[in-house]
């Protein structure tokens, strides 16, 4: 039998291939052929149609655009790709052009083959740098999660919450290294990883226990840190807007709140319903803009405040050991508080240690796990160190909190809204947090949206798929009119209950860790 090949392979590859079978370049013989290996050549039908013993198509790439696809389909040969393949090339050309554009190269080398050597003028050569120029992930933890800690825990909570991030940048790194390094491709040929996977691949059959119990745990949390608190913040954000321009609006607080989930839930259902790579395209457009805006919001805040942060600081410092000196023993804020509190919102804004990180990780084209581990360090310090922070200073610099610590109806947005307004006003104060949480929640969302789906996926397998992402966008509507403390409450138990058996693996599997990083800066030396 023989197996057509259209262009050059690995020679391991060839040699392989040539042991059992007769490699063509051409159709010649088209009923003799078992298999074909394509890169760009056509596969018209007529071809397919003469070989009768074709039992596979196989693309050495991603695009299928050259196969008759429908033929092969009505003869019963299956035509697998590989699905991102060249993604790390058209990343590294796309990287390259940016950098060519911004330093005009074109320019300067048809001016040097021309013989120019001379110094290119300010007016025909302009440039750009790129340095800062950035891409995070955010969500609403940073803004009424944290503002929720300070009120309820009072500022020492800043401080456990900056100890959580020290080691959620440690236990990031783990996590996220060992997903990409036992991830594995689903029926559809997208990687698949996180906790369940390194449990099952890692640690062995006799483990799977282990990563099913996280499924679980995974598949209920996405309801809670995933999905109501952040419907919650969205549709309070609403209301401080509507309060804001009219204060009668108060009044109708549970109406405004379900047609923000209504809303929401109908735009969520509209990009699930894209699948995987529709939930990563809205994504990336929805999280660098609002980071930025955000974090200039808040520096202003903070600026106009500057004489404020002397004793800001001192108050986080006191406060993390001794909070009643700081806010007042009538409130009960104690010691305990301002741990759990700032410990809580720290691992909710950072996910780090609960697991699901590492599963949009594992869908990364990276193939060496301990850079895409580094990865989840910067992910943390952006997330808890940089954006917490600069929360945090707003409510507290510019008074906000005063008068408020252990009122839990006051532990979120509208704190956060009386923060900003000293600065901006009202009415712009509302607006920077509504739309700031309006995109930090809905990229949140669909993040989870899509956690949750892998851990039921990898529970029930593909049929469950749909059924729980109907689920999900119900459960969107009903956690817009939720109460708060409640929601904060059974975010941080299910958030708890996720983390355990992916703590248990991370202990046990951190001899891998290791090894693979002594492996790979070992690498980095010679």
């Amino acid at each position: 039998m023989q197996v057509y090949l259209s262009e050059h392979i690995a020679p391991s590859a060839y040699a392989r291939l040539a042991r059992h079978f007769e490699i063509v370049d051409n159709f010649d013989h088209p009923e003799q052929l078992a298999a074909m290996i394509i890169r760009r050549a056509v596969v018209p039908r007529s071809v397919i149609a003469r070989a009768p013993n074709l039992k596979v198509i196989a693309m050495h790439g991603v695009s299928r655009d050259t196969i008759d696809t429908a033929a092969a389909a009505e003869f019963g040969v299956p035509v697998p790709n590989v699905p991102g393949l060249g993604a790390p090339a058209v990343a590294e050309l796309a990287v390259a052009q940016l950098l060519a554009l911004n330093r005009q190269l074109k320019f300067v080398n048809n001016g040097l083959c021309a013989g120019r050597f001379d110094h290119f003028g300010a007016e025909e050569f302009v440039c750009h740098e790129m340095t800062g120029r950035t891409l995070g992930l955010v969500g609403t933890g940073n803004i009424a999660g944290v503002t929720g800690a300070i009120i309820l825990g009072g500022p020492g909570a800043v401080f456990w919450m900056w100890i959580s991030a020290l080691f959620g940048m440690v236990t990031k790194f783990a996590e996220v290294t060992l997903a990409v390094k036992y991830r594995e491709r689903n029926e559809k040929g997208d990687w698949c990883g996180g906790p369940m996977y390194y449990i099952k691949n890692g640690l062995g059959p006799k483990w799977k226990w282990l990563g099913v119990i996280f499924s679980v745990f995974g598949a209920l949390a996405a309801f809670g840190i995933g999905n109501i608190s952040q419907i919650n913040s969205i549709a309070s954000s609403v209301n401080s807007v509507a309060v804001a321009f009219h204060e009668n609006a108060k009044e109708f607080d549970t109406i405004i709140g379900l047609i923000t989930g209504v809303v929401i839930a109908i735009f969520v259902a509209l990009v699930l319903l894209g699948g995987v790579k529709r939930i990563g395209q809205v994504t990336e457009k929805l999280v660098p803009g609002m980071a930025a805006i955000y974090i200039v919001c808040a520096l202003v805040v903070v600026i106009a405040n500057a004489g404020t942060i002397p004793g800001v600081f001192a108050s986080i410092f006191q406060g993390a050991f001794n909070p009643s000196a700081v806010v007042g023993g009538a409130v009960g804020v104690t010691m305990k508080l301002a741990i759990t509190k700032g410990v809580g919102r720290g691992v909710f804004s950072n996910e780090a240690g609960l697991g699901s990180a590492p599963i949009a990780h594992a869908a990364t084209s990276e193939k060496n796990p301990v850079k895409q581990g580094l990865y989840g360090i910067f992910e943390v310090f952006m997330d808890t160190i940089v954006i917490c922070t600069l929360t945090s200073l707003v409510v507290l610099c510019s008074g906000a909190a005063d008068g408020n610590y252990g009122n839990a109806a006051a532990a979120g947005v509208p704190t956060a809204v009386a923060g900003f307004a000293t600065v901006f006003g009202d009415k712009a104060g509302s607006l920077i947090l509504a739309v700031g949480l309006l995109l930090f929640a809905t990229s949140t969302i669909l993040g989870w949206a899509l956690y949750g789906t892998r851990c039921a996926e990898f529970l029930f397998g593909s049929k469950i798929i749909r059924p729980y992402q109907i689920i999900f966008c119900l459960v969107v509507v009903a956690g817009a009119v939720a109460d708060l403390t409640l929601v904060w409450d059974i975010s941080d138990t299910l958030n708890g209950l996720m983390s355990i058996p992916n703590l248990i693996a991370l202990l046990l599997l951190s001899p891998v860790v290791i090894k693979v990083t002594k492996e790979h800066f070992a690498g980095l030396r010679k």
